[in-house]
């Protein structure tokens, strides 16, 4: 079994000052919480940024101020940017704009599915041009898994040649109005997954801890931070420190250890 590669996404496209008093949403919140959590142990960075008004953004720049200042700092994550519909216009030119950066993964949805108050909308048209813009610039696809139907188009895909083996995918669970967390739908999942893929899981809400303690247990690897999780428990906000550890510890419990950065960057297939 791999060791575990816990990935921390610090802020999303929903978080705000309002919703928990811990969102990472400028700049240097977002940089000082990757930093934090990087020397707890998360070895991948999942980024979202903002713009000035704090508003979801899929600018060029604003991506490239916070990645160079994750390299000012020298912190070794790896460095994989959202491609996500809810930054910015729902076009090929904005949601890959940031793609010929200084980064190792980029998000990629292959398919639609339904979020709570919109639609998550990725024509084939527009998974294929991400894709090839990505391997393009020597970055490696995310696929990002909402719903049943994205992992099998991602196996067509691969079957075409607009993906390339090894797959990494992330589940990504409990989304209203995608596929709900429970862990009959994770071994679902689980059990289609190709045989020489890396895989991680994405459990929203109250869903966090179980389908996490279950995919260490099953040699899967992990994503936390307040852009899945707000409430630590019941009745407190959690932090994306918080959030970390406690990955850690369920590792340790299960007695998985966790993967630096060189050791994810080799269990990734990453040059």
């Amino acid at each position: 079994m791999d060791k575990l590669i816990i990935t921390i996404a610090s802020t999303g496209n929903v978080p705000t000052k309002d919703i928990t008093p811990y969102a990472a949403l400028t700049k240097e919140e977002i940089v000082d919480d990757i930093e934090k959590c990087s020397k707890l142990g998360a070895s991948l960075a999942h980024i979202h940024v903002r713009d000035k008004n704090l508003e979801p953004t899929s600018d060029r720049n604003t991506f490239k101020e916070v990645l160079d200042e994750i390299d000012r700092r020298e912190i070794k994550v790896i460095k994989q940017v959202s491609t996500g519909a809810r930054g910015g216009e729902n076009t090929i030119k904005s949601r890959g704009q940031m793609l010929d950066l200084n980064i190792h993964m980029a998000s990629l949805s292959t398919g639609s599915s339904n979020f709570s108050s919109l639609v998550n909308a990725n024509s084939f048209e527009l998974i294929n041009a991400l894709a090839e813009k990505m391997y393009e610039n020597n970055i490696k696809p995310e696929i990002e898994v909402f719903d049943t139907a994205m992992l099998f188009n991602a196996l067509y895909l691969l079957k075409k040649g607009i993906l390339k083996s090894p797959l990494h995918f992330n589940l990504v669970m409990n989304v209203p109005g995608s596929i709900k967390g429970t862990p009959k739908n994770l071994m679902f999942l689980y059990d289609n997954l190709p045989g020489n893929s890396t895989w991680t899981v994405t459990a929203i809400g109250k869903s966090h801890v179980q389908l996490t303690t279950i995919t260490v247990a099953l040699g899967g690897h992990v994503r936390t931070g307040l852009e899945d999780v707000i409430y630590f428990d019941k009745d407190k906000f959690a932090t994306n420190e918080m959030l970390v550890k406690r990955i850690v510890n369920i590792s340790t419990a299960v007695g998985r250890e966790i993967a630096t950065y060189e050791e994810a960057k080799k269990i990734l297939s990453l040059t």
